[in-house]
């Protein structure tokens, strides 16, 4: 399966519980941390949440 690359460029402090659980949930949590994750409809899901917060690198 396809994977894709998450970098975080927004902060989590003063942002709703549900947000913080979404990121951490990405594998997520310290600013500009990057993970790569596998392409899925629920990751996508998770991401449109937090346009703000997370960005897609190619």
């Amino acid at each position: 399966m396809a994977t894709i690359k998450i970098k975080q460029i927004g902060s989590p402090i003063r942002r709703p519980a549900s947000q913080k659980k979404i990121l951490i949930s990405l594998g997520l949590g310290k600013m500009n941390r990057i993970v790569e994750i596998q392409d899925t409809p629920e990751t996508r899901g998770a991401i449109a949440k937090l346009p703000h917060m997370v960005a897609v690198i190619d």
